[in-house]
């Protein structure tokens, strides 16, 4: 831009007339704005000199504009003219005209807010502070000026608080002199400057913040209105420093108790906000607050109530008043008093208490039973705002129960659930009275009550259906219902009919279904599309079994029908209302086929058409899949061939979900419709399978394979189907069983395969059984196969022989018994892949006919091949599986005779127990043979110097104490007290393999011995303290119940294995270098595993807080092994604790910071590269956890390090990767 023009500007901008000014400083504002735009140095002086001045034109447009120029002139002029325009501005606000203040004041805050560089940034602070200060204390200052002065100077805290640590005490003393002026307005905006302040003082300083206000509020002759700016100010100071106020709390907690008991009745704001400091306590110091919880949940329930206007002497209301409606409307309203403002303690007090239980999740069994019945009794607040926030906290309780319970059942009557399921019935009755109120806004609430009740309780409602049915008929049928509170009754019927057995509901299918059907033709899509969610839970409702019905389902089919139809043949209408009618005609279709035979012809398609559509087409193969799995064998014939062609071609597309849907409805039709679809279009189907046949998505191989296993063995189908799948599908499937990634669903489907392959016609055994075999011959390109690959291809082998009959059978056994005969070392992946298929097939199948195997397969021992010994290993263990009674002893007297090759039988006697402790028919067999001799012989190699002969008897143990629990738990409990470390470190282990998912016998015995084994916890030796952290691991994953009882005891003993100790770390000398041993690192690592289970399944046992100082944030600066279960546990706490994470953000954000700019050594190999930046994406997923946090972006310090991470792009790239995940 021209200075020529500039000036022109400049010079229209102080001309007479107005509009040309407004129109001049327009014209700037937007060249401002340009990047390219630049000024020297006398027109720069000039510039600011005019933009000053159009700050005070008479009009207010003018001057508006004017500010708005501010912001991109900082970033443009020199620091020297931003500095004048500062202190000109800051001089007009303390010694300018009245009228020009305010404009001044909104001048600097853009100043200070566009400020970008730190030198700026420092000179802007020395030239504001003093001024601004002084602004503050003079005694001739207007109110006015003060305020202002206050406000500027918490926007300049808020954003350099940190840059003004010399100023820091003169402002603290100014700030806090404030409190004591009797202008309301100042003291406010005092309170709100010091909090500003707080984020950035000492802790000495901040102390003496603390002290000075709670030495004002022990003076006994304080006037109640400082009192109430000081308990402000408390509250502040609290909610800006977090867990750094809990030193002070010993001091302000039992201050503030004192102020809410003590109060003048009429004074409601002084116990308002001594409970609104208490829930910031409470929110911000966990680990300090809680020694006080159990006082201020005594304070919070009796303030709960507390309405000294008002006498409520209602009884509630009872079970058979419902026509009294409107009595109840008007006594709700009888009283009101604009002048009572005690709604305001109730509400704080129920701030409070949730507090409580958001952050406290230990005392949840203690709040069940003095705050519960209090709670539920405030539903019948008079007051709304209240009422609401009242079911919010009842809301937060019952999530805080979902989560501190999940996966627990209700064994004892301390669980919180146990003790949830107990106060029902109260619930129930005073939610009913809510749903009678008048207002919206109450029973949209009372809704969300009792749908966050079903969730947490998901059977609880069953005696309370018929009183509840009133409600939701109401909310759905009365004019004045909102959509709102339509939606939250449909989402709420729909959740307890999803929840609760059909019958329960049988009685009120009439009522219910008229108001559904109704809302199915609202006008407003949320509605509709809920309404059509609900009809689908309501078919099945209606008709639950389709051989026998209790009810008379007819009178409701065509209603149904009728209104679902209405929906699905309206193609004008939102994606999600189509979605939903789309599935729930697939439903209707389903249950009530056989009762519209007429109507089918026209619907089905509808829903064929649906298919051809892109939006609608992935909901519609999910119908057909319903459809063709009916029972009733819906009338298909006039869609079919339509159905199936458009279902092969999805085969094709790249929508994943929709090639997932297309299988599984294929798979359907193939096997209720299989004579119906033609020859060509099996050969079709069969031909897109074999693309999707490939480990880059196991979970769609299986499908694939399970379509194919359909095919061949439905008879219905085409007789060369078999031919078909041989030359298009096994190339695929031989290909598949060499991966290595192959597990699970799809080598089960994979072995299903070979099994019905060998079945369907013109399939050759040999040739298939040649060519397994063949995959596993090592490839010049890629060499052998993984160790897993030859596991799948063995399994399949030993499936295909045993569907292949006996004869096919003992051939194949013969014939790798001779490939095990063969000496050459050239034989050795042949041997290994014999040795892996004569287990496998000896697992299934009693292999004694077969003369000497054993002594064939225990030659193998003797190979130089560890991988040979060890196929050979689990070969004998499998064959022993097939005949118990012949092989155990034989492998025993092994054991016993033969010294080099315990280590391998021990893994075949291995094998056996495993096998045997999962097979309930084996077990009794299993205990005839010889236990004693087993038991023996695995104590006496307790003590092995080899950890891999001590983790192998451990499991051993273990897997017999699940079949033998009364014999074996006693014995494992009497070597505890070994004086062997390894034996006690090896029975610990045993107690954590006999701790499985799975109900078992040995639960209840385990019950009242586990803490003898999980207390070795304190022994002297760090393999047996480790053994007990893995235990106890183990037991809180599998069986927590076995363990809440003893947390009490056993988190400081686990938390203390957190800690690194110097006594273990060991340095070793290497000569020319040295190297530093850490024999506590995997005891630590182990330790904080542990306590990342414990937050999953005893999160309700736990105090959060005193395990994140100091024991997390210590391991979050340590060794990377530790680092990882650490960012686990962060993120996990943020997510279920956020207030105990919340209170030490700023702690946390040092050793993060850390790690993520950790940068490896420039010698480092790759593989350190690349667990750095593992542990660098580990750090980014935590920081992310926590940057979801409510409140989070209010610390100062996490604020930075989240804006240092945004500015540096390779960083930035991580962490947007991260949290797309």
């Amino acid at each position: 831009m021209s200075n020529l023009t500039l000036n022109s500007i400049l010079e229209k901008m102080t001309g007479k007339d107005k509009d040309y000014r407004y129109m001049a400083t327009s014209d700037l504002l937007g060249e401002l704005n340009k990047d390219v735009f630049k000024v020297d140095a006398e027109l720069e002086k000039k510039l600011s000199d005019v933009i000053l001045q159009q700050l005070d034109d008479a009009s207010g447009d003018v001057s508006g504009l004017a500010v708005k120029c501010l912001a991109p002139l900082v970033k443009k002029v020199s620091e020297e003219t931003v500095l004048e325009m500062t202190n000109k501005l800051c001089d007009k606000l303390l010694s300018g005209k009245d009228q020009h203040r305010d404009v001044a004041s909104i001048a600097l805050k853009t100043i200070v807010s566009e400020v970008s560089t730190t030198a700026l940034a420092q000179r802007i602070v020395a030239c504001l502070s003093p001024k601004l200060t002084a602004g503050v204390t003079s005694p001739g200052k207007s109110t006015e000026v003060k305020c202002e002065c206050l406000d500027i100077l918490c926007d300049v805290l808020n954003r350099f608080g940190n840059l003004m640590t010399t100023d820091h005490e003169q402002l603290l003393n100014a700030l806090l002199s404030q409190l004591g002026t009797n202008q309301t307005s100042v003291r406010k905006k005092s309170i709100a400057c010091t909090a500003s302040l707080a984020s950035s003082l000492s802790d000495d300083l901040l102390a003496k913040a603390t002290t000075e206000v709670v030495k004002l509020l022990k003076n006994k002759n304080i006037r109640p209105e400082m009192a109430r700016t000081n308990i402000q100010m408390i509250g502040a100071l609290s909610r800006a420093v977090g867990y750094r106020f809990g030193p002070h709390l010993s001091d302000a907690v039992p201050l503030l108790i004192n102020y809410c008991s003590s109060a003048s009745e009429s004074d409601e704001e002084l116990r308002e906000y001594s409970l609104q400091a208490l829930d910031s306590f409470l929110l911000r110091c966990p680990r300090d607050i809680s020694t006080y919880c159990d006082d201020i949940l005594h304070l919070t329930l009796d303030y709960l109530s507390y309405d000294p206007n008002f006498t409520d002497n209602m009884e509630e209301d009872t079970d058979n008043d419902f026509q009294e409606e409107e009595d109840d409307d008007e006594s709700a309203n009888e009283y009101t008093d604009d002048e009572d403002i005690s709604w305001k303690v109730r509400r704080a007090a129920s701030k409070c208490l949730s507090a409580i239980i958001v952050s406290r999740p230990e005392m949840l069994s203690k709040i069940y039973l003095e705050a519960c019945p209090r709670l539920i009794d405030r539903f019948r607040e008079r007051e709304e705002n209240v009422k609401i926030d009242v079911f919010n906290t009842f809301i937060e309780l019952l999530r805080q129960t979902a989560n501190v319970t999940k996966g627990q059942m209700d064994i004892d009557d301390s669980s919180p659930r146990w003790l949830l399921k107990q106060e029902v019935p109260k619930i129930i009755k005073s939610l009913n009275r809510q749903l009678r109120e008048k207002s919206i806004k109450t029973k949209i609430g009372a809704f969300s009550v009792l749908k966050e009740l079903v969730v947490v309780l998901p059977d609880c409602l069953a005696e309370h259906i018929g009183s509840l049915v009133s409600g939701i008929e109401k909310a759905l049928n009365d004019k004045s219902s909102t959509s709102n509170l339509k939606i939250e009754a449909l989402v709420f019927t729909r959740l307890v009919m999803a929840s609760h057995s059909p019958s329960v509901f049988h009685p009120f299918i009439r009522p219910l279904s008229g108001p559904v059907l109704s809302a199915v033709a609202d006008r407003y899509y949320k509605v509709t599309a809920e309404a059509l969610r609900v009809c689908g839970e309501l078919v099945r409702i209606v008709r639950p079994n389709l051989e026998s019905s209790p009810l008379n389902f007819t009178p409701y089919v065509h209603p149904i029908y009728d209104a679902i139809l209405a929906r699905l043949a309206n193609q004008d209408q939102d994606q999600e209302v189509k979605e939903c009618a789309i599935s729930c005609m697939g439903l209707a279709i389903s249950t009530f086929g056989d009762n519209l035979q007429r109507e089918l012809p026209s619907c089905l398609p509808v829903l064929v058409d649906r298919m051809g559509n892109e939006i609608t087409r992935l909901t519609a193969v999910k119908a057909f899949a319903v459809i063709s799995g009916s029972p009733l064998r819906i009338d298909l014939s006039s869609v079919m061939e339509q159905v199936v062609a458009e279902l092969t071609t999805f085969l094709r597309k790249a929508n994943r979900s929709l090639r997932q849907a297309t299988l599984e409805t294929l798979n359907s039709l193939v096997v209720a419709y299989g004579a119906e679809i033609g020859p060509s279009a099996y050969e079709v189907i069969v031909a897109e399978l074999s693309a999707l046949i490939s480990d880059s998505d196991l979970h769609m191989a299986a499908l694939a394979l399970e379509l194919c296993c359909t095919l061949m063995t439905d008879r219905k189908s085409h007789k060369n189907i078999g031919s078909i799948v041989r030359t298009k599908v096994l190339p695929q499937a031989l290909a598949l069983v060499r991966s290595s990634l192959l597990q699970g669903q799809a080598l089960q489907s994979l072995q299903r395969f070979f099994a019905s392959l060998v079945h369907s016609a013109n399939t050759s055994f040999d040739s298939l059984l040649d060519a397994l075999l063949s995959s596993a011959k090592p490839s010049p390109q890629s060499g052998g196969l993984a160790k897993q690959a030859l596991f799948s291809v063995a399994q399949c082998v030993a499936v295909l022989c045993l569907a292949a009959g006996d004869q096919k059978c003992s051939s194949t056994v013969e014939m790798l018994k001779s490939i095990l005969g063969d000496d050459s070392s050239s034989n050795s992946a042949k041997q290994h892949l014999a040795l892996l298929c004569l287990g496998e097939i000896g697992r299934r199948k009693d292999l004694s006919a077969h003369a000497h195997i054993e002594n064939i397969v225990i030659e193998s021992f003797q190979s130089p091949f560890e991988e040979i010994k060890s196929a050979a290993s689990y070969a004998l263990g499998n064959i022993a599986v097939g005949n118990l009674s012949k092989y155990l002893p034989f492998i025993l007297d092994q054991i016993d005779n033969q010294q080099k090759k315990q280590y391998l039988l021990l893994h075949s006697l291995k094998e056996v127990i495993a096998r045997q402790s999962m097979d309930k028919a084996g077990q009794a067999e299993f205990q005839e043979s010889n236990v004693e001799k087993i038991l023996n012989l695995l104590f006496n190699h307790c003590q092995s110097e080899e950890e891999g002969v001590r983790n192998v008897v451990a499991e051993c143990l273990g897997k017999i104490a699940l079949i033998d629990p009364q014999k074996l738990v006693p014995t494992l409990k009497v070597r505890t007290a070994s004086p062997t470390a390894f034996t006690r470190a090896t029975v610990v282990i045993a107690v954590k393999y006999s701790i499985v998912e799975r109900p078992e016998r040995i639960d209840d015995i385990l019950f009242h011995e586990i803490s003898s084994f999980l207390m070795l916890i304190k022994d002297d030796d760090r393999h047996v303290r480790r053994a007990a952290v893995l235990a106890l691991s183990t037991a809180a994953h599998n069986k927590p119940n076995l363990i809440k009882g003893l947390l009490a005891e056993l988190l400081p003993l686990l938390y203390d294995q957190t800690v690194v100790k110097k006594e273990l770390i060991r340095t070793v000398d290497l000569g020319p270098f040295k190297h530093v041993v850490d024999d506590g690192l995997e005891l630590r690592k182990a330790a904080f595993e542990c306590v990342d289970t414990l937050l999953d399944s005893c999160l309700d046992q736990m105090n959060p807080s005193s395990f994140i100082v100091p024991h997390l944030i210590s391991g979050l600066g340590d060794h990377y092994d530790v680092k990882m279960p650490c960012h686990l546990i962060l993120s996990k706490l943020a997510d279920k604790c956020p207030s105990a994470v919340l209170a030490v953000l700023d702690t946390l954000s040092d050793p993060l910071e850390k790690t993520i700019n950790h940068k490896p050594k420039q010698d480092a190999v790759k593989q350190e590269v690349d667990r750095n930046e593992d542990m660098i994406r580990s750090a980014l997923r935590a920081i992310s956890s926590l940057n979801r946090i409510s409140g989070g972006d209010c610390n100062l310090k996490f604020k930075s390090l989240m804006q240092r991470i945004m500015s540096h792009p390779p960083l930035a790239e991580k962490y947007n990767a991260v949290r797309s995940e």
